[in-house]
């Protein structure tokens, strides 16, 4: 494969690489176009002292300014705005202006980045990215050549196709992590890096099974769906196999389907896990009640049809003494309702429902293993659901929504 060709000028120079701790300095951007739209961010998180020297600015940039992540001073460029400066960047269309400060830059003696022209730089700016606190930053002399080595950088440390030595561990302690609908690429990245730091993975059986195949031999992951004695006292050998294992001295990842907190008994396994003082990080999980039906092609909200939404579990009976739901206010709203754990139930929520004076027209789309190469959707009425349900054969898991948003985008996303 031939290298790509440098930036013209650059050619057989070598940068030194050096990470400017620029906290509290003075900082000068001249140019308020999309070039400086790109670089504020990270000048921003660097906690620079910003200045922005531009006539107009793109509408991002003015939002900076509004927000006073930096100082916008709206007007040209004048000789002396890089007094007191610790580093500059232009990034204006002017070729004067870019020279002019160029010059003020090389008098100052302040390092200085050109968007228009690295042979004319005291500096350049890296392609840069992060992960798991690490900052990656290439120079090459082609701004693109450097972005796409970053990007195939980053990426390998984050889906761990480039192994990286750790030299720190992460420490014992409970981490309730969301490995979202099923979909193993749907996990968040902090999700996903936790989980390569793992001694211990408590896996619930909706977790994304695939990710559990990634894991190195020495991780013991334990099936949390077998552990014995019931629902209410799995709970309870749940919580008590974090904590001997994080007292330990492991790092456990309690890997759970969908959001800890939808359903998830998060909130239980946390407050545990504090009461025996064992450290919990939570991180939050693309939740099926959302993203399962999103795959299947309904919205849960759509502008000028619902304003609200309305996620009930439906693993108890609109008659069972159990149930916490007020089934006939649900009915009364007009919006989308989304019900998990529903299938054996569904024909009793929907009877109670109409009852309750919700339309038995009203269309329902239940969502079986969303977002996994099994999914499958099939389409009812609250009238019909119950019947359909049990010819079509639907199992859990199913997510089911019930409102006129089931469809609003059939036409175009069955094309």
């Amino acid at each position: 494969m031939t290298a790509p060709t440098p930036h013209p000028g650059t050619e057989g120079r070598t940068p030194y690489p050096v990470g400017l701790l620029l906290a509290g300095r003075r900082v000068v951007v001249i140019g308020g176009g999309h070039v400086a739209q790109r670089r504020l961010p990270a000048l921003i998180a660097s906690g620079a002292d910003l200045h922005l020297i531009s006539p107009a600015t793109t509408p991002a940039v003015q939002a900076m300014a509004d927000a006073g992540e930096v100082t916008w001073h709206s007007r040209p460029y004048e000789d002396g705005d890089l007094a007191g400066a610790w580093y500059a960047l232009v990034a204006t269309d002017d070729p004067a202006v870019n020279a002019a400060v160029s010059a003020e830059a090389e008098r100052e003696r302040v390092f200085c980045s050109r968007s228009d022209d690295a042979s004319a730089a005291s500096a350049w700016t890296p392609a840069s990215g992060r992960d798991a606190g690490a900052t990656v930053a290439v120079l090459t002399g082609d701004p693109r050549h450097s972005a796409a080595l970053r990007d195939a950088i980053v990426d390998g440390l984050r889906d761990g196709s480039l192994a990286a030595r750790q030299y720190r561990s992460r420490g014992a302690g409970v981490a309730l992590v969301g490995g979202g609908p099923g979909d193993p690429d749907l996990i968040t990245v902090r999700g996903r890096r936790l989980l390569a730091d793992a001694d211990v993975v408590v896996a619930d059986r909706l977790a994304p099974r695939e990710l559990l195949a990634e894991l190195p031999e020495h991780v013991e992951v334990i099936d949390a769906s077998k552990i014995p004695y019931g629902r209410f006292m799995a709970q309870e050998a749940i919580n008590r196999t974090l904590i001997e294992h994080a007292k330990a001295g492991k790092f456990v990842v309690r890997l759970k389907g969908g959001d800890p907190y939808v359903f998830g008994r998060g909130g239980e396994e946390l407050l545990a896990c504090a009461e025996a003082g064992i450290p919990v990080t939570v991180v939050p999980g693309i939740s099926s009640s959302i993203s399962v039906p999103a795959a299947a092609g309904v919205p849960v909200t759509h502008r000028g049809l619902t304003h609200e939404f309305t996620v009930i579990s439906g693993h108890v009976g609109p008659d069972d003494e159990r149930s916490l739901t007020n089934w006939d206010a649900a009915a009364r709203m007009s919006g989308t309702l989304v019900l998990l754990m529903a299938v054996d139930k569904i024909g009793a929520i929907a009877a109670r429902l109409v009852a309750a004076g919700r339309s038995a027209d009203t269309p329902v789309a239940i969502v079986q293993e969303g977002t996994t190469a099994a999914q499958r959707r099939v389409d009812a009425t609250l009238g019909t659901v119950a019947a359909v349900v049990e010819a079509e054969g639907v199992k859990p898991p199913a997510v089911i929504v019930i409102g006129e948003v089931v469809d609003v985008l059939a036409a175009a996303f069955r094309k």
